[in-house]
């Protein structure tokens, strides 16, 4: 989950919580294309001592599940511009019907060994925590602005959990998407309610 590039929904938790848009949107880019060669390489560095892990078939997954859709979207979109509600009304839909149905199959693949699975979610939460923790506090080492703080905060924190999902169940199995499943959920809690809290302070309030 560590491994994987920043979330596309971070864009939009970035824009409730009066961060920087435009800094989120380049660092979820930023990450996205760098993914095809450093989720694998993490995932190699940080796995290897545990499990057997090939780099070079997570390298094609990644891009299959990354690369190819966002090229063929931008190709798509140079010649046709979908009418606002198409943008922002079904296409949102579907992407949280198809994240919910992912996590549907793997629960239910799965339910027997989750229930027992406490520790899974003790780690997505501390793994969450510390992203946006550490992450908002890297950038006032930076001495950079509430707003690019809270930003970097939530890109650190918030990961494609589809991409986490996608990887774990075609190279590790059902079990190991499990953190990812989760994480899914979790993050798209923590993340809008520390938007909410961040929304009720301006930006120019040292205390964001």
């Amino acid at each position: 989950m560590g491994a994987c590039p920043g979330g596309t929904a971070s864009n939009v938790v970035v824009f409730l919580a009066r961060g920087d848009v435009a800094l989120s949107v380049a660092m979820t880019t930023a990450s996205t294309l760098l993914s095809p060669v450093m989720t694998p390489l993490w995932v190699w560095l940080l796995g290897s001592a545990w499990v057997s892990i090939h780099p070079v078939p997570l390298f094609w997954t990644v891009i299959q599940i990354v690369l190819i859709p966002v090229i063929l979207g931008t190709v798509i979109r140079r010649f046709w511009t979908p009418d606002r509600w198409i943008l922002e009304g079904v296409l949102p839909i579907f992407s949280i019907a198809v994240i919910a149905w992912i996590v549907g199959v793997i629960v239910a693949l799965e339910h027997t060994r989750i229930g027992s699975a406490g520790v899974v979610l003790i780690a997505v939460i501390a793994h969450n925590a510390v992203g946006l923790i550490l992450g908002y506090l890297s950038g006032r080492q930076a001495n950079l602005s509430v707003s690019r703080r809270r930003t970097v905060s939530i890109e650190v924190g918030m990961q494609n959990s589809g991409l986490a999902v996608a990887l774990a169940v075609a190279h590790f199995g059902p079990l190991a998407a499990v953190p990812g499943a989760v994480f899914s959920v979790w993050h798209n809690v923590t993340g809008p309610l520390l938007a909410a809290i961040w929304r009720r302070r301006q930006p120019g309030d040292q205390k964001g």
